[in-house]
């Protein structure tokens, strides 16, 4: 297809512009150019992500039932410029171009969400052909453009009938009804789906759908509430993966996909590191430690005290059911750790006011975490396989009078966070595969469509697709580290 404003020969010679002007950097910045485009293991990666109800939109069509989101979006004041996805950028009707989108950048694997209410409108019981349908299309036309697929089984959109019956996420009810779900999905695509991720991102989901009520289904849950709401949601992962081990076909893979709590040396000290450790440890209690160890930390309970999640030693078990891999979206560093002689053994610096952001306010840009945090994992739980599963930015994206968004505010962020990526695999910590958040601008959850994180602009009224500045960029680094 044409982009608006360039055409392909035009958007290869932009991508050739964007790597001289890459070379004329300064020294400094050209070592560290330099340093990025090597160390990467043979095989990694390269891919791009994005989810079901940010872009899909056809909520209406071939079946699909009512999603917490949908009915969230629809209620005054929930999101800051009044829109919903009803079309987002109606990637339901444009797939075949959108994956050409991703063909153009040279990258290897796509990570996608499943829409839940398409598959089963009720959330469970008689499932949707016409909603699976839909996915064996997207699947089919990535393998045939040599693009692996990455399915993601939950990402926030739970059907409305469950948060009508059971309750949603405060019930187990759901729990059991997301196993079933993915045994369904795992027993139909893995046949050329070899990758799925459980739940994207549990803490987010827990704590701004029912703590804050920022997103959905809007609940703000006492402490009790909440914490038996985050181990439903845990329990929910470990069904998912006892599932998809049931009835996927024989080598498929499973993981979790989480945005862990970033525990950062505040300087590079062994005493420093070592809080910086213990802290991811206890700030992802509730996540990732207890899926893969199998328990609460005594200070998470102890915290917790009356308010702990009601829970069985059977749940633990299903909870730290085995995985294939880990899944860590990284944006941006939560912590700077300081070690101390408290009880916790660990200091939280504050953010000061100057810390810088990016166009989100909450987005401060510590490279770094690409670094520290899958080095902890690997470290803490000897995780053998990490993927990158989101990492990206939002900015202003304005195009330029000649029609280009040069958007080089995401260029150095993507160029410094690859740079602490290319670190931690020189080092060997077992990253295999990247995933760059997000493909296209979308529909960015409560703010709408004001938070523009795509390499590729969308124009939410036409839904044609412009590749910024960063798609060059974006292009050239996957040209330069592609290790077969």
């Amino acid at each position: 297809m044409a982009f608006k404003g360039l055409t392909r020969r035009q958007f290869a010679g932009l991508t050739g512009w964007s790597a001289l002007g890459l070379s004329a950097l300064s020294a400094a910045s050209g070592r560290a150019e330099a340093a990025a485009a090597s160390g990467f293991p043979s095989g990694f990666l390269w891919g791009t992500a994005t989810s079901a109800y940010q872009i899909e939109g056809a909520v209406n069509e071939d079946g699909r039932g009512a999603s917490i989101w949908d009915r969230f979006a629809h209620t005054p004041g929930t999101i800051s410029d009044r829109s919903n996805a009803d079309t987002a950028t109606d990637h339901f009707h444009l797939y075949r171009e959108d994956v050409q989108l991703m063909k153009a950048l040279g990258a290897k694997a796509y990570r996608f969400s499943i829409a839940w209410p398409r598959i089963f409108p009720e959330g469970a019981g008689a499932p949707n052909p016409k909603g699976l349908d839909f996915y064996n299309r997207l699947v089919d036309e990535l393998l045939a453009n040599g693009i692996e697929p990455f399915a993601t089984l939950y990402h926030w959109d739970l059907p409305q009938a469950l948060q009508d019956r059971f309750g949603g996420w405060t019930s187990r009810d759901t729990s059991k009804a997301f196993a079933d779900y993915s045994a369904y999905v795992a027993k139909h695509l893995s046949d050329r789906v070899k990758y799925f991720f459980t739940i994207n991102e549990c803490s987010r989901l827990v704590h701004l759908g029912h703590k804050y009520g920022a997103d959905a289904p809007g609940l703000k849950l006492p402490p009790s509430g909440l914490n038996q709401v985050r181990h439903n949601v845990a329990l929910g992962h470990g069904l998912a993966v006892q599932a998809v081990r049931a009835h996927g076909r024989a080598g498929t893979r499973v993981g979790p996909a989480e945005n862990a709590v970033s525990c950062i040396p505040a300087i590079e000290t062994p005493e420093n590191i070592r809080a910086a450790e213990i802290a991811t440890r206890e700030l992802n209690a509730g996540y990732l430690t207890v899926m893969l160890e199998g328990k609460y930390t005594e200070a998470f309970l102890a915290q917790a005290g009356k308010d702990a999640p009601k829970y069985t030693e059977e749940d633990l078990r299903i909870i730290s059911s085995p995985i294939d891999f880990v899944g860590l979206n990284i944006y941006t560093p939560d912590h700077y750790v300081i070690a101390a002689g408290n009880e916790r053994g660990f200091t939280l610096a504050p953010f000061p006011a100057s810390f810088p952001h990016m166009k989100a306010s909450w987005l401060r840009p510590g490279p770094e975490a690409m670094y520290w945090v899958p080095r902890h994992v690997a470290k803490l739980w000897n995780v053998k396989s990490i993927y990158i599963t989101e990492n990206g930015t939002s900015g202003s994206d304005q195009p330029a009078a000649d029609g280009t968004v040069y958007d080089v505010d995401r260029i150095m962020y993507l160029r410094n966070y690859l740079t602490q990526l290319q670190r931690a695999t020189s080092e060997g910590v077992p990253v295999l595969g990247y995933f760059l958040w997000s493909l296209m601008d979308n529909f960015e959850w409560s703010d709408g469509y004001e938070q523009r994180f795509g390499i590729y602009r969308v124009d939410f009224d036409t839904k044609r697709r412009t590749p910024k500045l960063s798609a060059a960029f974006y292009r050239e680094t996957i040209a330069r580290n592609a290790v077969v």
